[in-house]
């Protein structure tokens, strides 16, 4: 019977345990729920995780702030958030952050309902107004963490990613978009010389090439440097030195000649029509000398070069024999290329409504626009089977401003027009795993679901989605491979997370 009394006992104080350390995990759980707000403007992120708001009960609200243009935190700044509910508010200003763009406030709301919050942001350069509708404040504790509660359950495949985190990457979120995006061709593409910026230069005269420096190809040169002599001393025909000369002789000859007709035609010795026919030997026989000299010296030809550029590619050797008229090297400035992609025949329809096209190098994850090169397109082949070359030919000219090297090829993405709109993103925003493709897709500002999508063409820069994502979700657009990476691991910053 004592046996008995005493494990009753025992069952009653373990009953009695768990119930007081059920309330008090539920308790505990409580003071630990919180609700999110996130709101953008035109400028800004604001989030804000707040207890819940109860009449009569202080609330604090830890508020982020970000700037949409870099996805950086605001700078020094006066912080006002208002809680409005009805015709009755609250608010509080802070002048001092708590850190790099985190703010906080403690509010006592005064009346229950549905109302708003503003936060209004001042520094000596920006005035900006942030509202948010629909807070609610509660009129009881127990409908307010039940209510929050719900609001905050975690589903599968979420991930963390604190805007600490966030702030010390690049990384930036955005929207789907729903815009015209027609079909592309992804093909290989040459990087040419235009015609407008290369010039060949050729001799004048016979005779040997006798560069005056080492010269290669892809070698610099300016506007008039000398570059080679052709000389022709040693030749028995054709030898620029005599022809200089005998230009020379002659030029001293119809020169003296007409000055001494001058002379005496002052004396009427001489007829005008005499003077003139001096005058005029005289003027043809300078015109021929100084041509000789402009580009001749004693020792040949002068080569110099017309424009500044680099030597894009070099015909002659030093020391060889050239021919008048025979090209000896080409000169580009290298300021506009031509960039030529060949395409398969089955295209020959679409090409009527190229749009545009975006490229990038071997090995480079940087993708160039055709708008960012002011480039534009300059033809499509109308025929093949030549040459036994069955494609077709598709042709841009683009200002080289970034340095592109003649000669090089690019994937090139090229895209056509269309009216049917599609949903696109940045390609940026997508993950692949084992041929797989997957976004992540905003909750909060630090909480993120992790979604497949099924995509469809892309040009580089944009890639459909066919199906898994909404026009009204907010995706990771920059920064997605390292949310990925702080999935599985922690070691992004060992010390990143909130400064509560």
């Amino acid at each position: 019977m004592k046996n008995q009394l005493l494990v009753m006992l025992i069952l009653l104080f373990a009953v009695f345990s768990c119930k007081n350390k059920s309330t008090e995990i539920h308790e505990h759980e409580h003071n630990d729920v919180k609700i999110y707000l996130t709101e953008y403007s035109d400028h800004l992120e604001v989030f804000a995780e707040a207890d819940p708001f109860i009449v009569g009960e202080q609330s604090t609200i830890l508020a982020h702030f970000t700037r949409l243009s870099d996805f950086k935190p605001i700078t020094e700044s006066s912080v006002t958030v208002s809680l409005i509910v009805g015709s009755k508010g609250i608010k509080q200003t802070q002048d001092k952050k708590r850190s790099a763009g985190i703010y906080n406030f403690v509010l006592k709301p005064e009346s229950a309902g549905v109302g708003k919050m503003i936060f209004e942001i001042k520094n000596s350069q920006e005035n900006y107004k942030v509202v948010i509708n629909n807070v609610e404040v509660f009129a009881d504790e127990h409908s307010a963490m039940h209510a929050a509660e719900e609001s905050s359950k975690n589903g599968v495949n979420q991930i963390n990613f604190t805007k600490e985190q966030s702030w010390k990457i690049e990384f930036a979120t955005a929207n789907p978009e729903l815009k015209p995006f027609g079909e592309i061709i992804k093909t290989t593409a040459q990087f040419l010389p235009s015609q407008n910026d290369e010039q060949i230069i050729s001799s004048k005269t016979s005779g040997f090439v006798m560069f005056t420096e080492e010269m290669a190809e892809g070698m610099h040169v300016s506007a008039g440097q000398p570059i080679a002599t052709i000389a022709g001393n040693e030749l028995a025909e054709n030898n620029i030195s005599v022809r200089l000369q005998e230009a020379n002789n002659n030029f001293e000859l119809h020169k003296t000649n007409y000055e001494r007709g001058q002379k005496l035609a002052t004396e009427n010795i001489i007829s005008e029509k005499e003077l003139l026919q001096l005058k005029t030997d005289y003027e043809n026989a300078k015109s021929i000398y100084e041509n000789l000299k402009q580009n001749f010296n004693k020792q040949g030809q002068t080569i110099k070069s017309n424009q500044s550029g680099f030597v894009s590619n070099l015909m002659v050797s030093n020391g060889q024999f050239v021919e008048s008229g025979q090209a000896l090297f080409s000169i580009s400035s290298n300021k506009s290329l031509l960039l030529r992609a060949e395409v398969s025949q089955k295209y020959w329809v679409t090409l009527k409504s190229i749009e545009t096209a975006t490229f990038k190098g071997a090995g480079n994850t940087k993708l160039f626009t055709l708008e960012e090169c002011n480039g534009k397109l300059l033809s499509f082949g109308k025929s093949t089977g030549f040459d036994n070359n069955y494609m077709l030919p598709v042709t841009f000219r683009i200002e080289n401003n970034e340095g592109f090297v003649p000669g090089a090829f690019v994937d090139i993405f090229i895209k056509t027009k269309s009216d049917d709109k599609k949903l696109i993103v940045p390609s940026s925003s997508l993950i692949e795993e084992q041929g797989n493709f997957f976004v992540f897709v905003q909750i909060t500002p630090e909480l993120f679901e992790k979604r497949q999508v099924k995509t469809g063409s892309t040009d580089g820069v944009y890639t459909e989605i066919i199906d898994g994502l909404k026009l009204s979700e907010r995706i990771v657009s920059k920064g997605a491979v390292i949310v990925k990476l702080a999935a599985v691991s922690n070691s992004l910053d060992p010390h990143a997370g909130h400064v509560h």
